[in-house]
């Protein structure tokens, strides 16, 4: 009679091929549906954001369908003004963008002659073909094509929020009337949606201060489009290691080229950079959210790299949202927590404490 345990570990190859197998067709279909899945993301982390002014609203005595309907006013109003200052802004920089394209590959000329001089055996024509004005100006526009498409997008968006948090009104009533006995998936659930609530609210509030922070130190050294810089660090902050990089690059590259700008100053406004994404992401950022709130800088980067492939830019801006609202579902659920400690920094608890779900961990 054969024992359970060899049983069991003669299943195990088995169970790990459907599982791998499953992974890749999940994954498969997620990219060859990515212009649906986007949206649909997109609009669900903004619903579990509002949630939360929502949920304030209904405190203070308001009904939940008002409490709903104000706060869809309030920052549809707020989006709505941001983006109209974003698009001036925007529609200045395209103006200015042949100038700075021309000053740039100048600049790229001196520095090829730079090298030549120095005895580089370089062929500087070929070098300068590579990076030529008119090359520049082809993928520029579709750069600009992506932006455009992200833009269309957002309408689609805000319908979605809009039903999603009309939705949320009586989720609970429909899954306590869908299973038999609601209260395991409750308890779970309930857990899951505050750690994710606290997650993105904390991750949000701390991009919006970088962003306020980025906007000040580019007025005070003087480069232009201070506004659309700020926009830019405040979504680049969603991406983990060169997220910041990526947003500090093209102000300090124009500040260098400008006029009225020079060396001292790009040096200035990229240690501002520096200083600003030091001090929120690798102090205040892991204070707030605790060490259980964290990934790992493999971890991190591997999904930049892996949601970038299935979703694209859009992916890249989730990368660490998504991957963090997979370790949180992990972690809600016994059977899978360990997965979530893999997906961790290491440090994120004692190990006394590592049964225990996020949210009890930081109780103590």
């Amino acid at each position: 009679m054969p024992h359970p345990q060899d049983s069991q570990q003669n299943t195990l190859p088995l169970n790990l091929t459907l599982t791998l197998a499953a992974l890749v067709v999940i994954v498969a279909g997620m990219r060859a549906g990515s212009s649906l899945l986007v949206p649909l993301l997109l609009a669900f982390f903004i619903a579990v954001i509002c949630t939360a002014p929502v949920q304030w609203l209904h405190r203070l005595g308001l009904s939940k369908r008002l409490a709903v309907s104000l706060t869809l006013v309030v920052i549809g109003g707020f989006l709505s003004l941001l983006g109209l200052l974003l698009v001036n802004s925007f529609d200045t920089f395209i103006d200015a963008l042949p100038g700075i394209e021309q000053k740039l590959y100048q600049y790229y000329l001196g520095f090829l002659d730079g090298l030549a001089g120095l005895g580089l055996a370089i062929d500087t024509n070929r070098l300068a073909d590579l990076l030529d004005a008119d090359q520049l100006g082809n993928w520029i526009p579709a750069v600009l094509g992506e932006v455009g498409n992200l833009m269309m997008q957002s309408v689609v968006v805000a319908l979605l929020v809009m039903f999603l948090l009309f939705e949320t009104l009586n989720f609970r009533d429909k899954i306590t009337r869908a299973l038999v006995n609601p209260a395991p998936s409750l308890r779970r659930f309930s857990e899951f949606s505050l750690t994710l609530k606290r997650y993105l609210a904390v991750k949000t509030l701390i991009s919006l201060v970088t962003g306020a922070l980025i906007w000040v130190s580019c007025k005070l050294v003087g480069v232009e489009f201070a506004l659309l810089w700020a926009v830019l660090a405040f979504a680049m902050n969603y991406i983990p290691n060169i997220g910041s990089a990526i947003a500090a690059f093209p102000p300090v590259l124009l500040l260098l080229v400008a006029p009225e700008g020079g060396l001292f100053d790009a040096i200035l406004l990229a240690s501002a950079y520096l200083g600003v994404n030091f001090l929120m992401g690798n102090i205040i950022e892991p204070r707030v959210m605790g060490r259980a709130l964290g990934l790992s800088t493999f971890v991190a980067f591997l999904s930049l790299v892996v949601w970038g492939w299935i979703f694209g830019a859009v992916g890249m801006l989730l990368s660490v949202v998504l991957t963090m609202t997979l370790k949180i579902a992990l972690d809600s659920h016994p059977e899978t927590r360990w997965i979530a400690h893999l997906l961790g920094p290491g440090d994120e608890s004692p190990i006394e404490k590592a049964h225990r779900p996020i949210s009890e961990r930081d109780e103590e």
